[in-house]
């Protein structure tokens, strides 16, 4: 529980003292201020749940019996359950194949009160959004930063206002700003999406501002805490990172009690710095899914309407068996006839058997979680050879096809369950469920220069230019697509090669990439896309997918790599010197992904190809170094094969330059060759390409004693061996070398004589 100071910037005191009008005998009235009672502190309790996604399955009626709980334990008059969004959209099988009409009646019965609006609330449009969805509903959608493009005026409700525990209670909704980059752009067209956190303080402004301004005020944001962080992160670390969840924490207006977020689908309940202000206020988010139910209860002042406390948390789903639950809270029996329902209609064609698999398919894993978007998967490229396969027998065509990964929303298993959901098969709801979208298929005609525009655009950027809370998004590729890249080179050059059908891309060449049409209109930021000419095919991506899993069955992974990162290769070299590159990421993590042991290393020219040698795999890390040889020259490769996976890559190709010849360098001593006396060094060199030229120098003991030019092959330089003791030494003749012939060296020995009389 944190106990707040009073925070001085407020004046709403709604139920701080009371004021009473006494009559005066001249029949005037004065309005006298007579001293309060001490009034009760109030407590309310705020229930919330994000990223729902239809989650209509064996836990739905768990989700409702823990809110039930929660409600009961906080007094049903004291408590408010609303969302940040996402509730449909992406749903499981039960919910998407009817529309998500179970998901909607759920959160009905459920008593939703109020819910943000989240971006998958636009995913068939807005006006399927303010029609069939609204409709059907009986709480509000809110969404304070959904404008109307042409006039600038508020699309969607901003605000809804609650009597909680005696107390209003304002709820101010806003979406994420990226929006138009996640759904199909053609759905919200004419609108607008500003600034959350902007739209959310101008409401908050206009509350304050009112006769009779809220005593609470919750901010709900479909936005939270960036993609990539690890979830043991802290709110510091989140807020340095910069970006939409740091303007939340930080720019919230001071007003705000409690902010609820969504849409990272992280788990969290952090204490907020509240700007201009030393105390604190929660900030929260429950996961996805109905995984968990945030939990928020604030504690009123009864003398000033501040909030002087709070407690914050992410509470578990409850493990109480359904039965119980049922009995115990009649909203939860409601849920269950509904549950019950969606999966007795979702049985009735979701459990027939459409394929079978050997092994699990499945999408990134990072730290024992699925949904990686930033790496590939055996899912997302399995996903893109089925949109090629099932393209290409219509008119339009394609040559490669790419999926992007937040299309890909569950995994399949090879481990069943029983009866129809034996081990290795695949069932209609199953392979459904990878892609509950519903995407018609496009074939989009890319210029090759666009192609790798495409593949650039995985580093994203928004339209604005700023990077969105998932900075980079891992496209999945067919088979036939290779390519080689370096993130550590400048933004927009970062993919040093890409090749389909085993050849490099054209710049100027026309290529047509099968994709679902959320891509086809610039999804998921890669608006190259929509710079190029798509073409409706016809096809559902889902029936496609079906349709290839059940032509190739028994569908295997494939646990190459398509896209290999490379670091350290230079573009040109010169024979005989050393390449040393490092292969940073060579295994995948979907499950069941074997860890590389292995690079053999291959130098290819033409059509010949030299072995560099084998390099060890550590944790999916390998460095290659060797030698290139000394009679190479021309434009060369280099290509890679890891084992046991095959991830094979044909690196970019590099200049080398051919070795200089060497001079052969012939030189003598003569003179006295006394202690403490200079001597002459004469040199001649010979070379096979003409006369050499350039410098030479004499060293001994690695001091330069003399030095002289070549002239027509030959000189003599008066070295100073004055300092030279008597005995033996060695001379060192450098070359300098020059345009024709390489630097080099050779060694001239000679003996000092001592002093005359010396013994």
């Amino acid at each position: 529980m944190s106990v707040l100071p009073p925070r001085s910037s407020r004046a709403r005191l709604r139920r701080g003292f009371a004021a009473v009008v006494v009559g005066t005998a001249l029949g005037a009235s004065t309005l006298v201020v007579a001293p309060a009672q001490a009034a009760d502190d109030v407590t309310i309790t705020l229930l919330d749940v994000n990223d729902f996604h239809g989650r209509i399955d064996a836990n739905t009626v768990k989700v409702a019996g823990t809110i039930e709980q929660l409600r009961a334990d906080a007094g049903e008059g004291s408590t408010l359950f609303m969302s940040a969004g996402d509730n449909i959209g992406a749903s499981l099988f039960a919910s998407a194949t009817q529309d998500d009409e179970p998901t909607i009646d759920v959160l009905n019965a459920l008593d939703l009160a109020v819910s943000a609006v989240g971006n998958h609330e636009f995913d068939r449009g807005f006006d399927d959004l303010t029609g069939r969805v609204a409709d059907r509903a009986d709480f509000d959608y809110l969404g304070a930063n959904v404008v109307d493009a042409t006039t600038g005026e508020p699309a969607m409700q901003a605000v809804d206002t609650f009597e909680v525990g005696g107390l209003d209670v304002a709820v101010v909704g806003a979406v994420t700003q990226e929006t138009p980059a996640l759904v199909t752009p053609a759905g919200i067209a004419g609108l607008e999406f500003t600034d959350p956190v902007d739209a959310v303080n101008e409401t908050v402004a206009e509350l304050e501002a009112s006769a009779t301004p809220p005593d609470v005020i919750v901010a709900a944001y479909h936005e939270g805490a960036g993609a990539g962080v690890p979830d043991g992160s802290t709110i510091e670390e989140e807020v340095a990172a910069g970006g939409a969840f740091a303007d939340i924490v930080t720019g919230t207006d001071a007003e705000v009690d409690a902010i609820f977020t969504g849409h990272t689908h992280k788990q969290y309940a952090w204490d907020g710095p509240i700007p201009g202000e030393t105390d604190t206020r929660p900030v929260l988010q429950t996961g996805s899914y109905g995984e968990a139910i945030g939990r928020i209860a604030l504690t009123v002042d009864g003398d000033t309407g501040e909030v002087s406390a709070y407690d914050a948390s992410v509470v578990a789903r409850t493990t109480t068996a359904d039965a119980t639950l049922v009995g115990q809270f009649p909203r939860v029996a409601e849920v269950k006839t509904i549950v019950d329902a969606a999966l007795a209609n979702a049985a009735a064609v979701g459990n027939q058997p459409v394929a079978e698999i050997s092994a699990d398919l499945t999408t990134a894993f990072r730290d024992g979680a699925r949904d990686d978007r930033s790496a590939e998967s055996t899912l997302g490229n399995r996903v893109a050879d089925a949109q090629l396969a099932g393209v290409a027998d219509t008119p339009a065509g394609a040559d490669l096809s790419v999926v992007n990964p937040g299309g890909l929303r569950s995994d399949l298993l090879f481990a069943g369950t029983g009866g129809t959901d034996a081990d290795g098969v695949v069932t209609f709801a199953e392979a459904n469920a990878v892609l509950p979208f519903t995407n018609n298929l496009s074939s989009v005609s890319l210029t090759g220069a666009q192609l790798k525009t495409v593949f650039e655009q995985q580093w994203q950027r928004d339209a604005a230019g700023n990077v969105p809370s998932r900075p980079y998004q891992q496209l999945g590729t067919s088979s036939n697509v290779a390519y080689t890249f370096d993130p550590t080179r400048t933004e927009g050059d970062r993919i040093t090669s890409l090749r389909v059908d085993g050849a490099e891309i054209d710049p100027d060449a026309t290529y047509r990439v099968a994709v679902p049409s959320f891509l086809a209109s610039g999804g998921d930021n890669f608006r190259a896309f929509a710079e190029g000419t798509a073409v409706d095919t016809g096809l559902l991506d889902y029936e496609v997918w079906i349709d290839y899993l059940a032509e190739n069955s028994p569908v295997a992974p494939d646990f190459a790599r398509h896209a290999v990162q490379v670091e350290g290769l230079q573009p040109e070299y010169t024979a005989g010197d050393e390449v040393s590159f490092t292969l940073p990421k060579l295994d995948l993590t979907s499950k069941g992904s074997p860890a590389n042991t292995t690079v053999e290393a291959f130098l290819v020219q033409g059509d010949s190809e030299t072995s560099l040698g084998e390099f060890p795999v550590t944790s999916g890390a390998a460095t290659v170094t060797a030698a290139l040889p000394d009679d190479l020259s021309g434009s060369a490769r280099i290509r890679v094969t890891a084992f046991p996976t095959g991830t094979t890559a044909l690196l970019p190709a590099f200049d080398v330059a051919a070795a200089q010849p060497s001079a052969e360098i012939a030189a003598a001593a003569s003179g006295s060759l006394k202690e403490g006396s200079s001597t002459v060094v004469r040199v001649r060199l010979d070379g096979s390409e003409g006369r050499p030229t350039g410098g030479l120098t004499v060293t001994a003991d690695g001091e330069e004693i003399g030095s002289g030019v070549v002239r027509n092959g030959t000189t003599v330089i008066k070295a100073d061996t004055s300092s030279l003791r008597a005995g033996p030494h060695t001379l060192v003749i450098g070359y300098s070398g020059d345009a024709t012939y390489a630097p080099s060296a050779a060694d001239l020995d000679v003996t000092i004589k001592a002093k005359g009389g010396r013994r």
